[in-house]
């Protein structure tokens, strides 16, 4: 492990640090308020695409956690500033729900099903096969493929969904075509996170509770960062890995005395 940095600005994962299923994990409020108190620019990223950062705000103060709407960044988010910066005022044939739409929408894309420049494949807990076998033709006529997330499944109440990253693969298989994959583990979603609060990498830290996307994505964007036990990765695991954390702790709970 690595010396502590002095860290000006945070970024933290949602699922697996702050909340899990709903509910706000321990430290978390404490956390949060640390930031506000000490007057930290933080972010909260998600690979969730689903939902609007207005949403999210909604969810997670229903958890009792409060989050400005500000402050969140969503996949759906950095893929449509993604768009904007290669193609501004384009058109995308779009799979997903209203943090992608909206997302989109508001950088003046159009969306159609007819000769667009994209096919965006988001989160849904809806996929169709229609709307799967439109995105194969499409991009087949020569539509670029765009993901926003490489997650092959996603959690639920009565166990994991098949996500982006699974549908993903469905669609490379039928068509040949490799997606661009905005969200992370890609360090374009940190560096976009981080041009919004003006942070600089050698004074951020990320905080995240999956080795194959928070930690290394943090790792490649050269920030220090934090794996908390409370989400997908076990201690046991972290040894399997070729790259390690800067820190590892338990739960968010014991970061909060180092903001």
């Amino acid at each position: 492990m690595s010396e502590r940095r002095a860290i000006d600005c945070w970024l933290t994962d949602m699922d697996g640090v702050l909340v899990h299923e709903g509910t706000a994990l321990p430290g978390a409020a404490d956390f949060l308020a640390r930031l506000r108190e000490k007057d930290k620019r933080f972010l909260v990223l998600t690979n969730n695409s689903i939902f609007t950062a207005r949403d999210l705000r909604a969810r997670l103060l229903g958890s009792g956690l409060d989050v400005p709407e500000e402050a969140i960044w969503t996949s759906a988010l950095a893929t449509a500033q993604f768009l904007d910066d290669q193609h501004p005022g384009g058109s995308a044939y779009v799979i997903g729900e209203a943090g992608l739409t909206t997302a989109l929408h508001e950088i003046g894309y159009v969306l159609t099903d007819t000769d667009p420049d994209y096919v965006v494949l988001g989160e849904t807990r809806t996929y169709s096969f229609e709307a799967i076998t439109k995105a194969i033709r499409l991009i087949d006529g020569g539509a670029r493929f765009i993901a926003t997330n490489p997650d092959p499944t996603g959690p639920s109440a009565e166990g994991p969904l098949p996500a982006c990253g699974a549908v993903a693969a469905l669609i490379t298989k039928a068509t040949g075509a490799v997606p661009y994959v905005v969200g992370k583990p890609n360090p374009m979603m940190f560096r976009s996170a981080m041009n919004r609060i003006d942070a600089h990498s050698e004074s951020t830290a990320m905080i995240g509770d999956r080795m194959d996307t928070d930690i290394v994505a943090g790792i490649e964007a050269g920030l220090s960062t934090y794996l908390v036990l409370t989400g997908s990765t076990p201690r046991s695991a972290v040894e399997t890995f070729p790259y390690r954390p800067s820190h590892v702790r338990d739960s968010i709970a014991d970061i909060v005395d180092l903001v």
